[in-house]
């Protein structure tokens, strides 16, 4: 898909006239764009007044090359530069499952220096243990065959991140089940995209009521006790 949208303009207006609820901004660059940097600084500049938290995205793999901005030098260079800029509200990081664990490690030694949060991941390039006959396809894949490896890479940041930066888990998340595991792999939040499209909105409040009862069965305090718990077992599973 890419980030096919009307521009800057459009989306402004639609959030400008949007109603109540917590509104994160995800930006990008142009595929065809000279500066990729100025891109992801013109969407802070365009969305911080409208925007609970903004996310930089360096990691769709359907703009060919962005996420070659995940590299230490091109990353240190993007963030400085976006940084920069006046903003109101927090700034996460959204990367790829698909890194090396050298990567991993640098990318989370600048996320602790420059952004509020990382959100692992987006969707992999990966095809292994897929059977489908349209397995070579382009492009991201989501949902439940992201789950594995998305929960791993968590696992592996809130690792290295040893409690200096919160971890948003996203990928493969269907139920309460995988809700719980990404909270014990590391995540303090968790977001949700390709179950919605098949179970609808009514699963956000059932994930919620699902957590809480379960947190209650097994006498924690809050949910927050759950976090990282696993993170050891799922970083080398």
């Amino acid at each position: 898909m890419g980030f096919n949208n009307a521009g800057h303009v459009a989306a402004l207006r639609n959030l400008q006239n949007k109603g109540h609820g917590i509104v994160g901004v995800n930006i990008g660059a142009n595929k065809d764009s000279i500066d990729r940097v100025a891109d992801y600084v013109a969407g802070i500049v365009a969305f911080e007044s409208v925007a609970h938290y903004m996310t930089i995205n360096v990691s769709s793999p359907n703009t060919p090359g962005l996420r070659n901005l995940q590299t230490a030098k091109a990353l240190e260079e993007l963030l400085t530069r976006v940084r920069a800029v006046p903003c109101r509200c927090p700034v996460f990081l959204k990367i790829a499952p698909d890194l090396e664990d050298e990567e991993l490690s640098d990318i989370v030694a600048l996320a602790v220096l420059h952004v509020d949060g990382l959100i692992i991941s987006n969707t992999t390039i990966s095809r292994e243990g897929l059977a489908s006959l349209h397995r070579a396809e382009t492009g991201g894949l989501s949902g439940r065959p992201l789950f594995k490896r998305a929960t791993q890479m968590l696992a592996k940041a809130y690792v290295a991140a040893a409690g200096k930066l919160p971890l948003i888990g996203a990928g493969g998340i269907s139920d309460v089940e995988t809700a719980w595991q990404k909270l014990e792999a590391g995540a303090s939040l968790i977001q949700l995209y390709s179950a919605l499209t098949y179970q609808g909105p009514r699963l956000i409040s059932e994930i919620n009521a699902g957590l809480a009862e379960r947190a209650r069965a097994e006498g924690l305090p809050n949910i927050t006790a759950v976090v990282g718990r696993k993170a050891e077992y799922w970083a080398t599973n």
